[in-house]
């Protein structure tokens, strides 16, 4: 059985269903290559599945993860200065640190409590849902000093 006749049979596929989405191998590999590496630009993602022999166009790519963000089923994060990160961690309103020289994500849980995690001044009568804040800082591999050599992720994947 080949890879795209498989995917039709996986946890994956069992998600898409139930969200009221077509099972598509293209949406089956995208969200089989984000539940084992978070925060990854649309790049990363063909990369990890095309490294499953699968070939697949990065347009396709942009496309499946549209289609899953609009689901519900991947986060999308876009933070000035930053790619455009997607992840399957979702629901939970958590925030992220990013390290400014190698662009590493971390997630960070709730600050104060429970969704939306933080409370404005004056909400305009808006019904808040949801806060998304992004840390930035420096990493503990870059701050190193370039003596010492550094084992900062170049790629800016995740660390969790």
């Amino acid at each position: 059985m080949s890879p795209r006749s498989t995917a039709y049979h996986t946890a994956s596929a069992k998600l898409l269903r139930e969200h009221g989405l077509r099972v598509t191998w293209p949406r089956v590999s995208v969200l089989d290559a984000l539940a084992g590496h978070s925060h990854l630009d649309a790049t990363g993602v063909a990369h990890l599945v095309r490294g499953n022999n699968m070939r697949i166009a990065t347009q396709t790519v942009y496309d499946a993860l549209s289609a899953l963000t609009e689901a519900g089923l991947v986060r999308r994060t876009e933070a000035p200065g930053a790619a455009v990160r997607y992840e399957r961690r979702v629901g939970d309103n958590h925030h992220h640190l990013i390290c400014r020289k190698c662009q590493r994500v971390h997630d960070v849980d709730c600050i104060i409590g429970s969704a939306p995690c933080l409370t404005l001044a004056d909400d305009h009568g808006f019904d808040i849902d949801e806060a998304a804040v992004t840390f930035w800082g420096i990493c503990p591999d870059c701050k190193k000093p370039a003596a010492q050599g550094s084992t900062a992720n170049p790629s800016g994947k995740e660390e969790k």
